[in-house]
């Protein structure tokens, strides 16, 4: 004979938690299309004259696209998926880093 117990074994809740990351996606998109949006200011204000000044300067603005994904995540995410304060907010944060940067770069 066997010396051993009888075990029961119980599980918990087999359904999956629900886990608070709907916001990447649209944020990532957003920030995206900010990035893409805000690359274009310099060309309306300044004309075809902008791509020689992007011929030299061109990785400080690429450096830019991956800030503004993240901006545009967090900033959707501190709208709690909101998408037109997400929006609204995210398109004036980009805009203002290129500016910024645009102003440095220019002197």
């Amino acid at each position: 004979m066997r010396n051993s117990s009888n075990i029961v074994i119980t599980q918990a809740e087999t359904s999956p938690s629900v886990e608070d990351t709907a916001w990447s996606l649209p944020g990532a998109f957003i920030g995206f299309l900010s990035w893409l949006l805000a690359l274009g200011i310099p060309f309306l204000m300044y004309g075809p004259n902008t791509l020689f000044f992007f011929l030299y300067t061109w990785p400080f603005f690429l450096a830019l696209m991956p800030v503004a994904v993240v901006v545009g995540i967090a900033l959707h995410s501190l709208a709690r998926g909101r998408l037109h304060y997400s929006c609204v907010a995210t398109l004036l944060t980009v805009a203002l880093m290129f500016g910024a940067l645009f102003m440095w770069l220019m002197g």
